[in-house]
């Protein structure tokens, strides 16, 4: 027998990616406005533990979203990007998120690659924006980004519409498809059928199966650990697990469990030390009681994230009632 069939918890496979997206991710609890220090200290983290992409931040519409409001991580032009990482002449790959849904002018924002300093794309997008999903995956594509797709709020979507949702995202040029986790609410038993469910639609298409995980029950690394375990290769962490709402995997634990030696985690530790612990005097994050109570109800966690921006935010039973109360409506 293999190694991987008796001792299915060592987890050193070479084809193992990680993506760090803890200046995208945790730009969603401060409007995107981290400072350039915080973007480069995470970017040159990234570079010295060995991480293999770094999300940078959005692509958003300037037209759906006033850049008045929102930091440059929403936007991400090319000059602010080159701003921190220079020609980014290092192995780390750079990736920006475009939403589908109108809320990205991806024909024009995206630059053909030869203009760009970013490598991947990765689109995002709900079950019902699949057909705009799948147009903005081949403009991505045909101007020379790698491509990967984002299907979001998994936890809420039947398993018919998944199917339907891999099998034409399997004919696209993304190379990969992640596992999304938006809301928190799911399990490992539910990770270990989603992950097999996408590996078997995208059996002899040469693409990868992603995992994305939210904190909501504190399950965000077990559920990495799951997803990995049954193939998924490209995974998703955030430093300190910032992120939004209760944020994501930590990526301190996940290169930790990797035991890949080409990861270097004294950097993170650094990062954390030097930079989050101030971070976490001026952001909220974590498994915090709303958070905690959307996930186990498999709601989005816009509406614990505005009740933690009020001043009722220690006041979890009565968010409690009043997401029972909406859910029996």
């Amino acid at each position: 027998m293999s190694t991987q069939e008796t001792a299915p918890w060592v987890t050193y496979r070479p084809q193992i990616k990680v993506l760090d997206c803890t200046i995208r991710d945790g730009g969603l609890i401060n409007d995107h406005q981290f400072d350039d220090d915080l973007v480069r200290a995470v970017y040159e983290t990234c570079v010295e533990a060995g991480v293999d992409y770094m999300e940078i931040g959005y692509k958003a519409s300037k037209k759906g979203f006033a850049p008045d409001k929102y930091g440059d991580w929403k936007f991400c032009d090319e000059d602010d990007i080159r701003r921190i990482v220079g020609e980014n002449k290092t192995p780390l790959k750079l990736s920006v998120m475009a939403d589908a849904g109108g809320k990205t002018d991806w024909h024009t924002d995206i630059l053909p690659k030869e203009k760009s300093v970013l490598d991947v794309i990765r689109v995002a997008c709900y079950i019902h924006q699949i057909p705009e999903a799948v147009d903005m995956i081949k403009d991505a594509h045909d101007k020379g980004y790698e491509t990967t797709c984002n299907l979001m709020a998994i936890s809420t979507v039947k398993d018919a519409e998944i199917d339907q949702a891999l099998e034409v995202l399997a004919q696209t040029p993304a190379s990969t498809i992640v596992v999304v986790d938006s809301n928190g609410a799911l399990y490992t038993e539910q990770i270990e059928l989603l992950v097999k469910k996408y590996k078997k639609a995208l059996e002899g298409t040469g693409k990868e199966v992603g995992i994305h995980a939210h904190n909501n029950q504190e399950l965000a690394f077990a559920n990495t650990i799951e997803a990995i375990i049954h193939g998924a290769n490209r995974v998703d962490a955030t430093m300190g697990g910032l992120g939004r709402g209760a944020g994501n995997c930590r990526m301190e634990l996940l290169l930790g469990f990797l035991r890949n030696p080409k990861f270097n985690l004294r950097p993170v530790w650094k990062l954390l030390q030097e930079r989050f612990v101030k971070l976490r005097q001026e952001m909220d994050w974590g498994a915090l009681p709303p958070y905690v109570i959307s996930g186990q109800l498999n709601q989005h966690p816009r509406t614990a994230m505005a009740w933690m921006d009020s001043p009722q935010k220690d006041r979890c039973l009565d968010f409690y009632d009043r997401c029972i109360a909406e859910a029996d409506m």
